[in-house]
């Protein structure tokens, strides 16, 4: 009996010690709680990115970062605002996440940012929504972005249509934050590069608005000299086949930023149009590098098609993540930050950076023409005019104004 008591108070002891002290740190793995669209036409970008994520990773863990794996759960926001903020709370009160990583929607993306990431003090990579406030004017401690953004498009596109001679614009586009906040970059880049431009109408519609033809049709007929839409992941296709079916690209020069967008392309066949202007941070074929080429056949094996650019976003996504920690020394969200801050590191398009002063990405910049591919069977961005990250990123003065600094 007395053999049956001490291992009975020796088995509490040992349940009560686990109580009191988990597992240690050693023992868990980094967590990554990702929130993006998984569900309707968006969910292209989402997947995209989680599997580019997801190739990151599996050379990532065969080391491991600080002795341990990186590993992340999902959540389906399906493009709400406020579901996105629901399973971001989630994700940080529940599962106790060391950092948030998402979405495609901007309005999610700036709720989740000043609503969760700085009130929690949690950081918080957006790796898709591409509104230039995010980093920009909203900006704070515990945000990063590793996607390009609307402040750099716009640049990109006014640098693309300011040489050309087009003087009457009109604008059309999704009615949320993206829609308006590419339009307003592009507008900016252009009205300061080229005075004399006058902008003659806009058209705004609900995200995902299936039929846009006779948004064209009333365009075509106030006869513009040139036409920017600003369409975000649930618009980019249908305002596609609105301009291969109206032909309106041969009538009217038509720019829309990542419109050469192969993971929108390729899927159109022949829906998708020649002839329309686009700017892009990212394409497999281009830049042709031995790292881009490697990067796209691990990819292709992997998930047989081609990486788009939310895929190298989820793959640098990750990689900025695990050389910060490595940088860190520890599992400790402000140190993560502060080795955030200003790191560099190895992407397939070459060596990029997190600013430090925005937390945001440095990017090159791809100008291109939509054209049908012989050798892909696809309609491609022809004609690429690379733009460098910093002739395309605001100044951190610029940055600090906004911010009221």
């Amino acid at each position: 009996m007395k053999k049956v008591f001490w291992v009975v108070i020796a088995l509490f002891c040992f349940s009560t010690f686990f109580i009191i002290f988990p597992l240690s740190s050693a023992a868990r793995p980094i967590k990554v709680g990702i929130i993006d669209c998984y569900s309707g036409p968006p969910a292209v970008y989402g997947k995209d990115a989680l599997n580019g994520f997801k190739l990151a990773l599996k050379d990532i863990n065969k080391k491991g970062v600080l002795g341990k794996k990186i590993e992340f759960t999902t959540r389906d926001t399906k493009f709400k605002v406020d579901i996105a903020l629901n399973m971001a709370k989630e994700l940080v009160m529940r599962e106790n996440v060391d950092v948030l990583v998402g979405t495609i929607n901007s309005g999610a993306a700036m709720a989740v940012s000043s609503a969760v990431a700085k009130k929690e003090k949690v950081p918080f990579m957006v790796w898709i929504s591409k509104s230039e406030r995010i980093t920009g004017e909203k900006g704070h401690r515990y945000v990063f972005s590793t996607g390009e953004n609307t402040a750099m498009a716009g640049k990109a596109g006014g640098v693309a249509l300011y040489k050309k001679p087009y003087i009457k614009y009109w604008i059309g586009g999704d009615d949320y934050e993206y829609g308006h906040a590419i339009a307003n970059a592009a507008w900016r880049n252009i009205k300061k590069l080229k005075p004399e431009v006058k902008m003659i109408g806009k058209s705004w519609w609900k995200p995902g608005e299936p039929d846009l033809i006779p948004y064209i049709s009333a365009i075509l007929s106030a006869k513009p000299d040139a036409v920017i839409f600003c369409t975000g992941g649930r618009s980019m296709t249908n305002i596609l086949k609105a301009v291969k079916a109206t032909g309106m690209a041969e009538k009217i020069p038509v720019w829309i930023h990542t419109a050469t967008d192969h993971a929108v392309l390729k899927p159109l066949g022949a829906e998708a149009p020649e002839g329309v202007m686009g700017t892009m941070d990212y394409h497999f074929y281009y830049p042709d590098t031995a790292a881009n080429r490697a990067f796209v056949k691990a990819f292709e094996d992997a998930y047989g098609t081609p990486p788009g650019f939310p895929a190298f976003h989820g793959y640098n996504t990750a990689n900025f993540i695990a050389e910060a920690f490595k940088l860190a020394g520890a599992v400790d969200k402000e140190k993560f930050i502060d080795a955030l801050e200003g790191l560099w590191i190895e992407s397939p398009a070459g060596q990029i950076e997190m600013r430090k002063c925005d937390h945001q990405v440095v990017y090159p910049m791809y100008l291109g023409v939509t054209k049908m591919s012989p050798k892909y069977g696809f309609v491609i961005s022809s004609d690429i005019e690379t733009l460098t990250g910093f002739d395309v990123m605001p100044t951190c003065d610029e940055i600090r104004k906004a911010r009221g600094k």
